[in-house]
Parts: C-alpha cells; sequence; structure tokens
C-alpha cells in the first residue's frame, strides 16, 4: 500500500511565494519526483517553468487529480475555500490535505474537504533545502505523509496539539523576517557609527551568515551567545545595554503575540 500510494501524484495547489519556494525545494532534493507534480495555479512562476520543463503538469484537466496522494494547499488563508472546492470531485477519498497557511484550523479545512488534513507551517528557507517546518495532525497517517513532503527540505518540529501552531507559526515561520529586520537595524546603526551603507550592510549580513552557522551546530543559545560574549568585552557591554532596558525580549514579545494575534483573526 505505501509503495502504491508513493508513485501517485502530489498536487500542489498555488505557486505564490511559499509554494514556489516548496517546488523549489522538492526539485533541488527530488522529494517528489517532477512527472508526479501536478501543480495548480493561476498564473506562470519561474518555478513552475522549471517543473514543467522537468515533467510536471501545470493545470491539467481535474479528472487528472484523480489518484492524487497528497493536496498541498498553499493559497492566501482568504482565498482556500474557492482553491480547494474545485479539486474535491475528482480526488479520491484516501487523499491528505496538506495546509501550508497561517491561521487555518484544520477542522474548517476538514469539514468541506472532508478527507484527513496536516497542517505544516515552513519557512521560505524551504527552497534551499534549509527551512524548518511545523507539523501536526489527528491523524497518524497525514501527519507521516506530511514530514515526508518536508523532512527533506526543513528541520521537522512535530508539535503535540493544534493550538500551539499559532505560536509556532510566529516563533519560525514570520521569523525570519523578524530577524532580517533586526538586522538591518544593526547596518543603520553601523552606518550612523560611520560605517558606509555598503560597508554596514556587508558587514550586518555577514554577521547573519555567521550566527546561521552557530545554530547549525546544535549547541545551546545560551552556549552561542556565550562563546561570543566575553566577560568585560565589547560584546558583553553591548548585551548588558539591550538587556537593561528589556528591549530584544520587549521586542521579541511584541512581535510573536502580534503575529499570534493575527493568525487567530484570520482563522476567525
Amino acid at each position: 500500500m505505501t509503495n502504491q500510494k508513493s508513485n501517485r501524484p502530489v498536487v500542489l495547489v498555488g505557486c505564490g511565494r511559499l509554494g514556489s519556494a516548496i517546488l523549489e525545494g522538492w526539485l533541488a532534493t527530488s522529494t517528489v519526483d517532477p512527472g508526479d507534480l501536478i501543480i495548480l495555479t493561476p498564473s506562470d512562476k519561474p518555478a513552475t517553468e522549471a517543473a514543467r520543463a522537468r515533467g510536471a503538469r501545470i493545470n491539467p484537466p481535474l479528472d487528472s487529480l484523480a489518484n492524487a496522494r497528497a493536496l498541498v494547499l498553499a493559497v492566501k488563508p482568504a482565498k482556500w475555500r474557492e482553491a480547494i472546492v474545485p479539486t474535491l470531485d475528482p480526488l479520491p477519498q484516501d487523499v491528505a490535505v496538506v495546509s501550508v497557511m497561517a491561521g487555518v484550523k484544520a477542522a474548517d479545512i476538514a469539514g468541506i474537504a472532508n478527507r484527513p488534513v496536516a497542517r505544516v507551517m515552513p519557512t521560505t528557507a524551504v527552497a534551499q533545502a534549509r527551512g524548518v517546518a511545523s507539523v501536526w495532525s489527528e491523524d497518524p497517517e497525514a501527519r507521516g505523509l506530511a514530514r515526508s513532503l518536508f523532512e527533506a527540505i526543513a528541520d521537522v518540529v512535530d508539535l503535540p496539539d493544534e493550538s500551539v501552531m499559532d505560536a509556532a507559526t510566529a516563533t519560525a515561520g514570520s521569523a525570519p523576517a523578524f530577524v532580517y529586520a533586526f538586522v538591518q537595524a544593526l547596518a543603520r546603526a553601523g552606518e550612523a557609527q560611520g560605517l558606509s551603507r555598503d560597508a554596514a550592510e556587508r558587514l550586518a549580513r555577514g554577521a547573519l551568515r555567521s550566527a546561521g552557522a552557530g545554530a547549525e551546530t546544535g549547541a545551546p543559545l545560551d552556549e552561542l551567545v556565550a562563546r561570543i560574549a566575553s566577560p568585560g568585552g565589547t560584546t558583553r557591554a553591548g548585551l548588558d545595554a539591550m538587556e537593561a532596558g528589556g528591549d530584544v525580549q520587549r521586542a521579541a514579545e511584541a512581535a510573536v503575540n502580534a503575529a499570534v494575534a493575527r493568525a487567530s483573526e484570520i482563522s476567525g
């Protein structure tokens, strides 16, 4: 049964920024054979053209969905109902719906799809097979299928309950933008201290790469901080300044709380 399912096509509905990133990651890692890919999208994107060139089917007749093993829903949350409804008649009953949409509850999708649902929240670095993805489903087979679609392109984190999916989305899915914003602020601060704009941005980007390399070692975050922040040194002085006013913690909490609140508004 498992082998038969693995040869059945995967349907990607939507190919915006996140859908394109997922597609790029699949193509780079051969997670899904291009000949087993069906992509439903209202507009051509570079990722869809690359997939087409390797044998993927773009917007074929809907009866081609009849043997699908997974439908990955990567549309904007406000558009998911109109995107999924046309696919339901041809889809087999044992297909799993894998949603990568923020804020949309699995029960809402299952209520319309009448099929098992897994929720996944990946970062766009899945395009380079360097992402992280939170996964939840109450259906073990759907969860396993979702994991198999993302394990090669992301560090997959299983969540114990859907109630923490919005927190996971804010902590990982939205967080790269928060980190970039902080790095941008560091570059501006360096510029204010006399660096040229080009030098400040290159140095700040380089610092981000260095931090990423450290994070990939798997060492505890406290240890990574301590490796750089020697007592009495310049880094320790900067950290003390941030911690004294609670600026870093306050900014992080504000960003995560706002993202979680917005996810709740979307789901409502």
